[in-house]
């Protein structure tokens, strides 16, 4: 038998810590393996973490809403029968009858070698924290052979490379850290009446949203232009075609495929405003991932994303639509369809709003809000003159990053979707 440690597995490229929700299982109680043994929760989505092998778990590290993070262990099991020494991440397994460790032959000391850069090779933060103290490169780091499971990068691989290495790097100069100013504004107190006014804890994802909301605020400078919009011949043609789809395609056509559609066309014409800012440098995005922010039964909100959406058809977006929502609702969203939005809409006219003022889905640089669709007179040039006429109309909001995107790029960008919107064909085919 041998001691296995299981670990916060890595859950996007961006997931550095998850929270614990709930622990499926007791110590003393056996579990096979690939049994779901926990539940943890990012920022992103909740997952399920299966158990490496089958065995007893022996000790457990961590309780319910702990943070922990991506590689720490959370739990000792006691496998049952042999388990293969390279599955191990740490290339070590421990014994237990003898309570020695058997070291593999990947971590014996032997001809240090560098290989070629891992862009996407996982460096842990002691990993990290060492090559800060060394004057390493992350790059350098990147190319270190590493000796554990699936080529990760262990503490030993970076300290057998310090210490075969022909030349020694300078030590990069440490960033002043310049402390902002105190506020001497002392904040109101909240005066509330115990047992007549109700006291909400926010939960684990509302902390989440609130910090992402103050953070986005706190870093892009908004600014939000708006448009109306007259959607009478899209909704039109949506009410003649949403039972001929859904009896056609067995998907379910709403709005939403439509506006993605027109946000992914529009985005084409004007791809500055598919991109993030890093430090100094404005990263344009090639693929056009649009996410959709959704509420949840539980009011909160999570923004699944369509991936390429420029590259499907309306059908295709709204099987990637039909899908997230339904995932969303029962919460069984996975990480990457969470990950990766590179633009985002808003549709605030679900919940009856004519209009809003969203903030940014960091660390992109603008989002849209789409408010609710009215029935109202206008007034319509025709060749015969001004007329009154019943149309639908709806109100578009754009919230974009002022360092990236000027007044110009944000207006054109926001009346391209209008036009989009506004000159749907009526006669287009389902």
């Amino acid at each position: 038998m041998a001691i296995i440690e299981l670990k916060m597995p890595k859950m996007g490229e961006s997931i550095s810590e998850a929270t614990i929700i709930n622990w499926l299982f007791q110590v003393g109680d056996t579990v096979d393996a690939e049994e779901t043994i926990l539940e943890v929760a990012t920022d992103k989505v909740d997952s399920e973490v299966p158990s490496p092998c089958s065995g007893v778990i022996k000790e457990i590290l961590f309780k319910s809403n702990d943070v922990v993070a991506v590689g720490t262990v959370m739990a000792i099991i006691e496998a049952s029968g042999e388990v293969k020494i390279g599955a191990q991440e740490n290339g070590v397994t421990k014994s237990a009858s003898k309570g020695t460790k058997a070291i593999t032959s990947a971590s014996k000391k032997s001809e240090f070698k560098l290989g070629t850069q891992d862009p996407d090779a996982f460096l842990s933060p002691l990993v990290v924290s060492i090559a800060q103290k060394e004057g390493l490169t992350i790059e350098e780091v990147q190319r270190i052979i590493g000796t554990g499971a699936e080529g990760r990068i262990r503490k030993s691989d970076v300290m057998n490379y310090i210490q075969n290495r022909k030349y020694a790097l300078p030590s990069r100069p440490q960033a002043q850290v310049v402390q902002p100013p105190k506020s001497t504004y002392n904040a109101p107190p909240i005066k509330f009446v115990e047992g007549h006014d109700t006291v909400i804890k926010m939960d684990r994802m509302r902390k989440m949203i609130a910090d992402h909301m103050v953070y986005s605020k706190h870093t892009s400078p908004h600014v939000t232009a708006y448009i109306e919009v007259d959607v009478t011949n899209l909704v039109n043609w949506r009410n003649e075609n949403k039972l001929k789809f859904q009896e056609k395609h067995n998907e379910r056509l709403t709005f939403t495929p439509i506006f993605v559609e027109a946000v992914a066309k529009s985005i084409e014409e004007f791809p500055g405003i598919n991109a993030s800012i890093d430090g100094n440098k404005i990263i344009q995005y090639k693929d056009i991932n649009v996410g959709m922010a959704t509420a949840l039964p539980s009011g909160n909100l999570i923004v699944p994303v369509v991936k390429n959406a420029n590259s499907k058809d309306l059908l295709g977006i709204a099987k990637d639509v039909n899908h997230l929502a339904n995932s969303s609702r029962n919460n069984c969203l996975k990480p990457e369809e969470v990950q990766g939005s590179t633009f985002t809409i808003s549709n605030v006219g679900t919940f009856g709003s004519l209009m809003g003022t969203p903030i940014i889905n960091q660390p992109e640089v603008a989002i849209l809000a789409i408010g609710i669709i009215k029935k109202r007179a206008e007034v319509m040039t025709t060749e015969k003159g001004d007329e009154l006429a019943i149309r639908s109309m709806m109100y578009l909001s754009l919230s974009f990053d002022h360092r990236a995107v000027d007044g110009y790029l944000g207006g054109s960008f926001l009346r391209k979707v209008g036009d989009y919107l506004e000159q749907f064909d009526a006669q287009r085919a389902i």
